[in-house]
């Protein structure tokens, strides 16, 4: 029983990937004067149509909880997009064969890749106010992804990035 315990720990902490996200943001802003949002019309985020929906169903219960109101004349427009790519395996096994004689030595090394390549999709969340500063918060996410997850799995996946995406917004003066 403890080793089904022990094993059931790990299971679920190499499941949970880690969302990473790097935020940036336009120093200036009155944050406090944006209430209302809305998408851009011609909003291509780079995702399935059903991801997308996936992902602006979290967007927006995430930005509501947070007293935001979805809006036809909106304070500011969010634009989505995003990209996949592949992480090179980092695991490598080393294979050395080397020798020594006299004054002369010498050596030769490979590096042989255990294990696949890593998914991962990149998400660029970007605050516009057409009316004021333009672009004015930016937050990049990027995370491990897998094609062939479930449906409640995705929609699991996109609100933890939307959760921690909105950690940044709006950002806390120092």
């Amino acid at each position: 029983m403890k080793y089904f315990s022990i094993l059931l720990v790990l299971l679920i902490a190499t499941s949970c990937a880690p969302v990473r996200v790097n935020y940036d943001y336009e120093k200036t802003t009155d944050f406090k004067a944006y209430k209302t949002y809305n998408y851009y019309a011609n909003l291509d985020t780079g995702l399935s149509e059903l991801d997308t929906k996936r992902l602006l169903d979290a967007l927006d219960n995430a930005l509501q909880t947070n007293g935001y109101t979805l809006s036809e004349t909106p304070d500011f427009f969010i634009d989505i997009k995003s990209n996949e790519y592949q992480e090179a395996a980092r695991n490598n096994v080393g294979v050395g064969l080397g020798g020594t004689g006299g004054r002369v030595g010498g050596g030769v090394s490979i590096g042989i890749p255990v294990g696949q390549n890593k998914l991962n999709r990149q998400i660029i969340f970007e605050f516009v106010d057409e009316n004021k500063n333009g672009l004015f918060w930016q937050a990049v996410s990027e995370s491990s992804y897998s094609p062939k997850a479930s449906p409640e799995k995705r929609e699991a996946i996109f609100k933890s990035i939307v959760a921690k995406v909105l950690e940044g917004f709006p950002p806390k003066v120092k």
